[in-house]
């Protein structure tokens, strides 16, 4: 008999999106809304008022000064399994998702190129400590095909689509063809949020305040200050030629704990009282996000995101390229700043090909978009055919995962000749072609579910 209740963990480093499936038959608008929670994926100990939080606790804390992170993932990838069962366990329980896991199925995502010994303990975990019935192991861009980010450029998924996912650790592009990742052509941008937060950290604590280890009130100062620049030595002039009183300056006013008040960006002509505390965000606002873009600026070796792209699709059968172009999908926090999509937009339509079109494409709410994705996908009735059983596993274990879960390491790439051969090709369509500006027409851009630009 199939489980009646399929629980849903999109396992962000960062972020827990949990939430409850009930079958085809369930609401798929409500469903999200109703039951979804996002959980912060640490175990925090607050020094303010010495307490102790394991994930979903950490919304009971008053005092957000000087917290200490335990993270069960380091650089990309799950390691720390003890934290991470202490957060999953209070997910579970009666205060979050209320579950019972042995009468339930499980999706969960996983990071992109996980190691074969990690994926061997998720399964040990989801069977053996949480005896769920059954349950599916994916990454988060293998979910998009099945929700509704592309559902404004026709009723039905496009065959060919990228999917570009900059989250906590890493930014991802994905190229997917037919609901299954082209591994050969996927390519990793070793900038993510954690970076970014740690960077402006340490740019204020050089030239304003110690903030070493607030790191909670600087991510919130980042997600609320920051932003893509368009024109970038332009605003970087702007700093410099006034730098105290300009158009791009903001006020951010640090949190009061004590009076249980968060952190603000200060309103014009507002009385600040004498024991506020501000920080003048000057260049950080777009100096930090454009690492997204320009990653050599802190010394990584790598190429931005727009040429990221362009370097993966250039990787892909020649005749449909012209597809992937068309079908660019934006998820993961790191999208969110405002101006990352016209920044990409502008930059990739440089780079596209005069005989394509360029089309982008953003979630309302690109942070939990896998989740909702992951959501239509458990509808889906071919959903039960993906699943590994428990008593699967209990009959040949982890090897019923490898087979069921096609991952990296079994995927086919093409010959070494015809990567040389796409690459070559690419190489002498952009050197053939270096005067040809592509007409600013050719870029359609849209905004998912169903809203154009």
């Amino acid at each position: 008999m199939q489980p009646q209740t399929t629980v849903i963990l999109d396992n962000g480093a960062s972020s827990i999106k949990a939430g409850l499936a009930r079958g085809p038959e369930g609401d798929d608008d409500d469903q999200p809304k109703g039951n979804s929670r996002l959980i912060p994926n640490a175990i925090v100990r607050s020094k303010g008022d010495k307490t102790t939080y394991f994930g979903h606790q950490l919304e009971r804390c008053r005092d957000y000064s000087a917290l200490h992170y335990r993270l069960p993932f380091e650089k990309g990838y799950l390691v720390d399994w003890d934290a991470q069962k202490a957060v999953w366990d209070g997910v579970f329980s009666s205060e979050v998702l209320n579950v019972g896991t042995a009468e339930s199925s499980l999706l969960i995502t996983e990071p992109y190129f996980n190691l074969p010994n990690i994926q061997d303990v998720y399964d040990q975990f989801v069977f053996e400590e949480y005896e769920f019935y059954s349950y599916h192991r994916c990454t988060p861009a293998a979910t998009i095909p099945f929700g509704h980010l592309f559902q404004a450029g026709g009723p039905s998924p496009p065959e060919c689509l990228v999917v570009i996912d900059s989250g906590f650790s890493f930014t991802h592009v994905v190229p997917i063809i037919n609901n299954q990742i082209q591994w050969y052509a996927v390519k990793r941008l070793d900038v993510g949020g954690k970076l970014l937060t740690n960077q402006l950290k340490e740019l204020v604590s050089y030239r304003q305040w110690n903030m070493m280890d607030e790191t909670y009130i600087m991510n919130h100062a980042k997600e609320t200050c920051c932003y893509v620049s368009t024109g970038f030595f332009e605003d970087l002039e702007t700093c410099r030629s006034n730098p105290k009183k300009n158009s791009i300056v903001r006020e951010y006013v640090l949190p009061n704990f004590s009076i249980n008040r968060p952190g603000r960006i200060r309103l014009p002509n507002e009385e600040l009282s004498t024991t506020d505390q501000v920080l003048h965000m000057e260049n950080e606002r777009f100096t930090i996000p454009e690492l997204l873009f320009r990653p050599d600026d802190i010394g990584l070796e790598q190429s931005g995101l727009a040429a990221t792209v362009a370097a993966s699709i250039a990787l892909l059968p020649h005749d449909l390229r012209g597809m992937f172009w068309a079908n660019i999908g934006l998820i993961g926090g790191s999208t969110n700043f405002p101006g990352f999509y016209e920044r990409l937009s502008s930059e990739l339509l440089s780079l596209t090909p005069v005989e394509y079109d360029l089309q982008i494409y953003r979630s309302e709410d690109a942070i939990t978009e896998a989740y909702r994705s992951a959501i239509a996908f458990v509808n889906d009735p071919a959903f039960s055919a993906h699943v590994v059983t428990r008593e699967e596993y209990l009959e040949v274990g982890s090897n019923a995962s490898r087979r069921k879960f096609p991952g990296w390491q079994s995927s086919s790439a093409p010959g070494d000749a015809d990567i040389s051969k796409i690459t070559q090709e690419s190489m002498i369509e952009d050197r053939g072609q270096p005067s040809r500006k592509p007409n600013r027409s050719r870029m359609r851009t849209t905004t998912a579910p169903g809203r154009r630009r």
